[in-house]
């Protein structure tokens, strides 16, 4: 009896089976998606590297690797003016606005619950633009530009957010948000017939969105932004991912739904309106960078891989741009819409 009582505690009860499989279970699938994670992220990086250094190496003239090389590690030579000074602070702005895109895009997606909502669908782009084009029209530039963008993306979202009503949800965000952009797109028609000759042709030359003409100091301070906008999502980070389940278990947890959301929505207008106010508004690239991050991590706002997957768009965008045959070498905008126009057509057809 002793020995049929051992056997009998030795075995595990059928509950409790089921519990060790579950937990087994739940590690192998977090196993599995940080091994995912770690490789879109690594992968991503290694694409844009690769990218950034074609961008140094090819051009009307071309530099050889030394010199690429040499002029990386700060010696004078013929080719260190042609890598730092003009083609090396053209890549990492266009990596930079596209980090900022991709990550405003993917986090507005990922709170509103739609993967229409991204800046330039729901007017925060546009809105940005117009008070851009205001301020250039009124002779504004540099930090006057900054400022003005900043206030017509905040300004655009605030708008969009109290018109949505309770919740800042779904379809009724999106349709919003249209209408929004309807009405930005009618006040920068209005800003460029009211600016002098000199002024449109600069403002119209900007809007098309633009890295051709980059500073270090556009490229400093948009990565300040995307520094500290990144270090609050990480501060944020248990109450952005609460967001993932509906309102009522939000607020089981002690948080305010509508308050994190709203504020998510201003985080992505200010990513936005930094990278329109150095670069002009890029077409789409906010738009299409949520869901190939998402596809790429699985899970999730993916947030760092939708940043990545954006600076790759804007790098790879403007390479294109300046490689076509001819003489035709159109800002990267043109590139991006072009491209994106037919994914967006594609998330139409899939939600319909």
């Amino acid at each position: 009896m002793t020995a049929a009582g051992t056997t009998a505690t030795a075995q595990p009860s059928p509950d409790g089976a089921a519990r060790v499989s579950a937990g087994e279970v739940v590690r192998r699938l977090r196993a599995v998606d940080t091994r995912r994670g770690v490789l879109a992220v690594a992968g991503l990086g290694a694409v844009l590297v690769v990218l950034v250094g074609a961008s140094l190496l090819l051009g009307d003239v071309r530099v050889p690797v030394a010199d690429v090389l040499s002029a990386l590690r700060g010696e004078p030579g013929p080719a260190a003016f042609i890598v730092t000074g003009l083609r090396l602070p053209r890549a990492m702005l266009g990596a930079v606005v596209g980090a900022l895109l991709g990550m405003s895009g993917a986090l507005l997606q990922s709170v509103v619950r739609n993967p229409l909502a991204s800046p330039d669908v729901v007017g925060v782009t546009g809105g940005a633009s117009a008070a851009a084009v205001l301020a250039i029209g009124a002779g504004a530039v540099g930090a006057g530009v900054d400022v003005a963008a900043l206030g017509g993306a905040l300004g655009a979202a605030a708008l969009v957010v109290a018109l949505s009503g309770r919740g800042v949800l779904g379809t009724r965000f999106v349709v919003v948000g249209v209408a929004v952009a309807f009405a930005a797109t009618a006040v920068l028609g209005y800003a460029l017939t009211r600016a002098n000759l000199t002024a449109a042709r600069s403002a119209y030359r900007w809007l098309v969105g633009s890295v051709g003409t980059a500073a270090w100091s556009d490229v400093a301070r948009l990565a300040a932004v995307l520094a500290a906008v990144s270090l609050l999502l990480a501060i944020a980070r248990r109450p952005l991912a609460a967001l993932r389940l509906d309102d009522a278990a939000a607020r089981g947890l002690g948080l305010q739904p509508e308050r994190v959301r709203t504020a998510a929505v201003a985080g992505s207008a200010v990513l936005a309106a930094a990278a329109v106010a150095a670069a002009g508004p890029v077409a789409f690239v906010a738009f299409v960078s949520g869901p190939l991050a998402r596809r790429l991590r699985g899970h999730g706002p993916a947030l760092a891989t939708a940043a990545l997957v954006g600076a790759t768009a804007v790098v790879t965008a403007d390479l294109v741009a300046q490689h076509l045959p001819g003489s035709l070498q159109p800002p990267v905008g043109l590139v991006t819409g072009a491209l994106g126009a037919p994914f967006l057509l594609w998330v139409l057809w899939r939600e319909a």
